[in-house]
């Protein structure tokens, strides 16, 4: 499996309006245009999501009808737990080193995580190597971010209690509803990182 389509399925995965599409395409298959109808979003959105979804491995078109490509997320999902032997996950060149080091340490190739880390600063790498598998201002519920903590890892309470504690995913207090707010960047996430491994604060 390439080392970048788990992050392309689970990103696929990673917004209601397409979460939606899946479960219409699951009841039977249908054209863009009956999805929108169906679902009651414009039509030029029903195609983007369509796209992304195929760019995932998770629909397939044939003759302008859209199904969901149930041979595929199983070969997907499959390859996971193949058990053969697993190289060093590789991550992109624009990260800093550090970031580099951790995810290399922590990830298998096809970006799932081998390993959560317990040191605090490690964790947040992974937290916000997650984080970007969730798009600011959708709203989620916490059965779909569950779904898409799971393509990376098993342990979705815990690693979603620590997106919630560090307010990298904030939720209604009766759960119902999860989001990623805007202001969490990648600065902030610095700031937690050194603040977690200890390092000196500049005096205010």
């Amino acid at each position: 499996m390439e080392q970048n389509e788990m992050l392309e399925f689970v990103k696929a995965l990673s917004h209601a309006d397409r979460l939606r599409i899946i479960g219409a395409l699951t009841q039977q298959p249908a054209t863009a245009k009956e999805v929108s109808e169906t679902l009651g979003l414009p039509f030029r959105e029903v195609i983007n999501h369509l796209w992304m979804l195929e760019h995932g491995g998770i629909v397939s078109q044939q003759y302008e009808t859209w199904s969901v490509d149930a041979k595929s997320v199983e070969n997907l999902s499959r390859k996971q737990f193949e058990g053969q032997p697993r190289e060093a996950y590789t991550p992109t060149p624009d990260l800093s080193e550090q970031r580099r080091k951790v995810l290399a340490s922590h990830l298998n190739p096809d970006g799932s995580i081998r390993q959560i880390p317990q040191q605090p600063a490690k964790l947040q790498i992974i937290l916000d190597y997650i984080l970007e598998a969730f798009t600011p201002g959708v709203i989620y519920t916490e059965k779909e971010v569950n779904l898409i903590i799971r393509r990376f890892n098993i342990d979705t309470a815990g690693l979603r209690r620590d997106m919630i504690d560090r307010d990298m995913l904030q939720r209604k207090s009766d759960g119902s509803q999860y989001w990623r707010p805007d202001a969490v960047n990648s600065e902030s996430s610095e700031t937690q990182s050194r603040n977690d491994s200890g390092e000196a604060q500049p005096k205010e």
